[in-house]
């Protein structure tokens, strides 16, 4: 294969690359997200970097060479009653990386950084029902399908289910 991937938490240091890719991810891919480009593209780095810091979430890099190709955050409820909760979101693969178990890489650290954490029992995402190969991978890591969300996402009066899954760890 002659390269290699390395994974590892996004810190402050890591704003700048980290908004340029996610960007770049709401740019191409506007509905398989909540936020739009046109808010986040006015985030300030320090707000980006305070965001990677937060103690509620972190985010996971995939980096080839020192070049950022991969992300994904995983979000901790803060609520005692929803601390047993963790929410995969964020999920992005530079286009010309697709295809080589980058994603895979990115979700299967996320759920074992999840995991390690004291409490945490499930984790939950919601994907757009389009897109075939995201619901595949989460199905290959044991998510399971438990509703739709009719419309969730409205763009350009365009309406996008998601599919709404869960894994019991």
């Amino acid at each position: 294969m002659g390269w290699h991937m390395k994974i590892r938490k996004l810190l402050g240091e890591d704003a700048a690359i980290y908004q340029d890719i996610r960007l770049e991810a709401l740019q191409k891919h506007p509905e398989a997200f909540g936020s739009s480009y046109e808010e986040e593209a006015r985030f300030s780095i320090e707000f980006v970097a305070n965001r990677l810091t937060n103690k509620g979430n972190f985010t996971l890099g995939a980096f080839e060479k020192n070049q950022l190709i991969g992300v994904a955050t995983l979000t901790l409820e803060q609520k005692n009653k929803l601390k047993h909760r963790g929410n995969i979101v964020a999920v992005y693969v530079k286009a010309q990386y697709r295809g080589m178990g980058i994603a895979k890489g990115l979700m299967k650290e996320a759920i074992h950084e999840a995991d390690q954490l004291k409490g945490v029992e499930q984790i939950y995402l919601a994907v757009v029902s389009a897109n075939e190969r995201a619901k595949k991978l989460y199905e290959s890591l044991g998510f399971k399908a438990y509703g739709v969300d009719k419309n969730a996402l409205k763009l350009n009066d365009v309406y996008y289910d998601e599919v709404l899954m869960v894994l019991f760890l």
